[in-house]
């Protein structure tokens, strides 16, 4: 569409350049040229303002200064699912022809690297690909990010995470042989370009993380009913916002039901209920700091309905946020801890 409008808009300044230059014609003509291009002008407008309302917002992510959309494509679920090959690219497909630029995956999500191998490369420039190694130690990292760029089909990463970072030996870590010494090198290399810490539980990791100041960018369990379990949103958040660094939320829909142990299952549902959806969305994109929510969608009609949920996004009102908290309130007791240790 944005190749079509510029086309149109060249076409229109032609015509008025050319009679401004005299071309000879009579006055009913030139009469008649100025008034289709004026209709011309107006089409032209009414379609820019069209594909403006129909693009999901941007928003800057912390000390990346890099533009993403507010919506991630969360990739474990449909990996882990496993959905086939094919149908996978027909479910991120959707949502990245649909303007979804921030890409979340990792090397342990199943088949989702394989998967995104097969829509990359043909807008590398456009996306913002994320993925992640899941262990303390540098060889191990070494291994992981190598088969990620691999299937992934690039030479660079845009940022790379500590995955779980809950559950590290924070010690270990930071040792001369461990990850971050290794992510670091990367990033010096050309490998990567960001680093960035994720997980689900254990905030104080988060914040020990966050004080090294070596981190880009957080990504995190946020959402109205985990507030109330984990409570990453006065325990980490305002730490990353002293330092700028971006802010994703994870998990907004309060995840699968059952938790990991149903990844597999997709068929069950996340918790929250469809009414709630847009309302659990909005919540976690309200938080201030945060630039991104992410979601995987198990279908390709969740990745549609993922996007119109973003495109359609406005902050809660106070009486909407109220009555999702309550909600949220109720519900917590009935999760409970379930992506391990808060402290």
């Amino acid at each position: 569409m944005k190749n079509d409008i510029i086309h149109k808009s060249n076409v229109v300044f032609n015509d008025i350049q050319a009679l401004r230059q005299g071309d000879a014609m009579d006055r009913r003509e030139f009469l008649k040229k100025i008034g289709c291009a004026g209709l011309a002008l107006a089409a032209v407008g009414q379609q820019a303002s069209a594909q403006q309302v129909d693009e999901i917002p941007k928003r800057v992510l912390g000390r990346t200064n890099e533009k993403v959309s507010i919506l991630g494509l969360g990739t474990a679920p449909a990996g882990e699912g496993p959905v086939d090959v094919q149908e996978g690219i027909k479910i991120f497909g959707e949502a990245i022809d649909r303007g979804v630029t921030y890409i979340d995956t990792a090397r342990i999500y199943g088949n989702a690297e394989e998967i995104l191998g097969h829509l990359i490369p043909k807008r590398r420039d456009k996306l913002f690909v994320v993925s992640k190694v899941s262990t303390d130690n540098a060889e191990r990292a070494e291994r992981s990010l190598a088969e990620s760029l691999r299937l992934l089909k690039t030479d660079y990463l845009d940022l790379v995470h500590i995955h779980s970072i809950g559950g590290k030996n924070i010690d270990r870590v930071l040792a001369k042989d461990g990850v971050l010494e290794y992510l670091l090198k990367q990033k010096e290399a050309g490998k990567i370009r960001f680093i960035g810490i994720s997980g689900h539980n254990r905030p104080p990791n988060f914040v020990r993380m966050l004080k090294t100041d070596q981190i880009d960018v957080i990504m995190c369990v946020m959402n109205y009913a985990d507030r109330n379990i984990y409570d990453f949103e006065s325990k980490v958040l305002p730490e990353a916002r002293k330092r700028n660094v971006g802010c994703v939320a994870m998990k907004v829909y309060v995840g699968i039901k059952g938790g990991f142990r149903n990844h597999r299952s997709g068929y069950v549902g996340c918790v929250t209920e469809p009414a709630h959806l847009p309302n659990a969305m909005a919540y976690a994109l309200d938080l201030e700091g945060v630039s991104v929510a992410v979601v995987g969608p198990y279908t390709v009609e969740q990745s549609i309905q993922n996007v119109q949920f973003a495109r359609k996004y406005k902050p809660l009102s106070n009486e909407q946020r109220t009555s999702l908290l309550e909600y949220g309130r109720k519900l917590a007791p009935s999760l409970g801890p379930r992506y391990g240790a808060i402290t």
